[in-house]
């Protein structure tokens, strides 16, 4: 691990270091810190790329 890291901190929505808040409590690890600044605008991202991929469908599943 690079000592290079950092995390975004859901609790407190920030970018922190290693020694930040436990893992369980925020994203990452990150190679910058602008990108741990990006942390829930790529989870968007991708959230909404999930939603409308064509290989993938709710209907399939039984509840």
């Amino acid at each position: 691990m690079s000592s290079n890291e950092y995390w975004f901190c859901l609790e407190h929505h920030r970018v922190e270091g290693r020694d930040g808040c436990k893992n369980a409590d925020r994203l990452g690890p990150y190679p910058s810190e602008a990108e741990a600044s990006r942390a829930l605008e790529k989870v968007e991202e991708r959230n909404e790329a999930w939603d409308h991929d064509p290989t993938w469908s709710d209907d399939d599943v039984e509840d």
